[in-house]
């Protein structure tokens, strides 16, 4: 090998020029700086969504009116016998209006005009009968009977109208009346004594024992609401203490103007929100049983 590497040099020069070329090779494949890990991934925070609510009693609320005047206008309210946070009973007596006096009056004197038309019409029947045999005998002209008849017929006619009178004076005597459709609580009242109710009527009755929340929620933060979502409420004005625990239970297809108006001047009175019902879990519910239209501050757990 020796022999022919003396009479061949070119070859142990050429093999060291790639032993060479490999170490210089090696030597940067070591010098170079390994690859950057990869930045972390930052999942985006989600925010929670907070609304402005209120408090109001799980089922319908009915507003209740005043009745209507002859003229087209309200009775007065003489007396109003419940106040706001009042549970009531189904036909509790809640107030009475001014006509009622003089719908009493016109009902006496319709019922006095009854009886004394039952009593002519007696008398004109057998009158009718008498002067019928006696002209069937030929002792009374027919004429004589036939105006006999026509007096009964008048006042078998004013007998009617008398009976349809007392009806409509009996409608409007118990109208003159204000009672419960059904058990609930007294929510708001709109109208007092001595004024004449108005659109938006003499009181709200909520129907149901047990609370629920309403909150509105801008319409900008709607996507971030489903149903069965966990809520917590606070009272903005420390009307309870600590939280409550809810859910969602609807969302209304509605975008409408706001009617909570938070305490803060900078607020946004003419905000669009879209109103989302809140169950409360029934232990809570207890805790804010007589507190219809208490103020909350809901947080929707995300």
């Amino acid at each position: 090998m020796f022999e022919a590497l003396r009479r061949k040099p070119w070859l142990s020069a050429g093999g060291a020029v790639v032993l060479l070329a490999a170490l210089v090779a090696g030597v940067r494949a070591l010098q170079k700086p390994a690859p950057k890990p990869a930045p972390p991934v930052v999942q985006p925070r989600i925010e929670a969504v907070s609304a402005l609510g209120h408090l109001e009693p799980a089922g319908d609320v009915r507003r209740l009116a005043a009745p209507m005047g002859a003229m087209g206008g309200s009775p007065r309210i003489s007396s109003l016998l419940v106040q706001e946070g009042d549970r009531v009973r189904r036909g509790q007596l809640l107030a009475s209006f001014d006509n009622r006096p003089g719908l009493q009056a016109d009902l006496a004197a319709v019922t006095a005009r009854i009886e004394s038309l039952q009593v002519q019409i007696r008398l004109g029947r057998r009158e009718v009968q008498r002067y019928q045999n006696a002209a069937s005998s030929g002792a009374a002209a027919m004429v004589l009977l036939e105006e006999k008849r026509d007096d009964l017929a008048k006042l078998e006619g004013q007998l009617r109208e008398a009976l349809a009178q007392r009806k409509g004076l009996q409608v409007d005597l118990n109208d003159s009346e204000l009672r419960a459709p059904l058990d609930g609580l007294v929510l708001k009242i709109h109208s007092r004594v001595g004024e004449r109710p108005g659109n938006d009527g003499v009181l709200e009755l909520g129907a149901g024992d047990q609370m629920e929340a309403v909150a509105e929620v801008y319409e900008s933060d709607i996507n971030r609401v489903k149903l069965g979502q966990s809520v917590k409420l606070v009272s903005e004005n420390g009307g309870f203490s600590g939280t409550l625990q809810a859910r969602v239970v609807r969302i209304s297809p509605q975008v409408r103007q706001r009617a909570v108006l938070s305490t803060d001047p900078t607020g946004d009175a003419d905000a669009r929100i879209v109103e989302v019902r809140l169950a409360l879990d029934p232990a809570d519910a207890s805790r804010v049983a007589s507190l219809a239209g208490l103020k909350i501050i809901a947080r929707f757990q995300p």
